[in-house]
């Protein structure tokens, strides 16, 4: 049953404080194999005016966008067809891989290529996961589509699974799997 405790300039938010301690948490479980009810980590909060590094006194830096929230809301500006809200989260030279391998690293390539596959697209999302590499962070997101074809009839339930390499709060690479070949066949 580890006891971990972490120090922290004071100044951070509950929501970073619990996502610090969620994260140790979960290293110690798999890197000990405990289980997270038997993991404690105490946050301890050290006064601004007592913490210095490099001989002057430091605040704490603002806690970056989750990589979770990164990838919803580049999919919802996606979706909205907002692509200049989009392209913020994308990396300079990002690339985005769709079904059939195809490539793309412009976001209105992207929506020409989904114009001759559908008319619109939403997704409902029933899982999102992010692992971290340091700084990097993979997040894999899945659920169904849902939107209208070409022909204007209705389409629900189709299964999707969105990879993305996230760096220094960018996209830096999308992979995209989903079933609309299958659920609509030669239509596409």
């Amino acid at each position: 049953m580890p006891l971990i405790e972490c120090t922290l300039i004071e100044g951070y938010s509950p929501t970073t404080r619990r996502l610090v301690s969620e994260r140790i948490t979960d290293a110690a479980c798999s890197a000990i194999g405990a289980s997270p009810e038997f993991v404690t980590v105490t946050i301890k909060e050290v006064a601004q005016e007592n913490y210095m590094r490099g001989r002057s006194q430091k605040i704490p830096a603002p806690a970056p966008i989750q990589p979770d929230e990164i990838v919803r809301q580049f999919l919802s500006s996606m979706q909205n067809r907002k692509l200049d809200d989009a392209q913020k989260w994308l990396a300079d030279g990002a690339e985005m891989v769709f079904p059939g391998g195809k490539r793309f690293t412009a976001l209105t390539e992207v929506v020409d290529w989904a114009k001759t596959r559908y008319q619109s697209v939403m997704k409902k999302f029933e899982q999102v996961e992010t692992s971290f590499n340091g700084k990097n962070a993979t997040v894999y997101c899945h659920g169904t589509l849902q939107g209208v074809w070409l022909d204007g009839t209705n389409f629900d339930g189709i299964r999707f699974i969105d990879k993305f390499l996230i760096s220094d709060c960018k996209i830096m690479h999308q992979e995209v799997w989903n079933d609309l070949v299958e659920a609509r066949g030669s239509r596409l």
